[in-house]
């Protein structure tokens, strides 16, 4: 019956994975409204929530192999920490590692996107 259930000793690894995209959001919704304000947007927190929205475009594939490196080393080097810390340790070297990773992920693709719309 625990085969069933699934094998992860963390019964919080769902709610780790959807931190992780929550912030992600976050973190291209932040770096897109900068942009807009930047670029002297009336609404840019509108056009922020819109730019993310139309994100529809698929990105070039060496842009996505990049993107999906950087997610799976980030969530690799998540994961390996979690192996190697416990207690409070844990919580708090999981969650920094998790945060730089997504920004670092989040960054990229929003760099790359920036570069792909102007040369629209």
């Amino acid at each position: 019956m625990y085969l069933a259930r699934g094998s992860s000793d963390d019964p919080y690894v769902w709610l780790w994975v959807l931190g992780a995209l929550a912030l992600y959001a976050l973190i291209s919704y932040g770096l897109a409204y900068r942009t807009r304000a930047r670029r002297g947007s009336v609404h840019p927190a509108h056009d922020a929530l819109h730019d993310l929205k139309d994100r529809e475009d698929p990105q070039p594939p060496e842009n996505r192999f990049v993107s999906r490196l950087i997610m799976l080393c980030g969530a690799g080097l998540t994961g390996l920490v979690a192996y190697l810390t416990g207690g409070a340790v844990r919580v708090l070297t999981v969650g920094l590692t998790a945060v730089v990773a997504v920004t670092v992920w989040a960054y990229y693709d929003h760099r790359t996107e920036t570069r792909a719309s102007a040369q629209r």
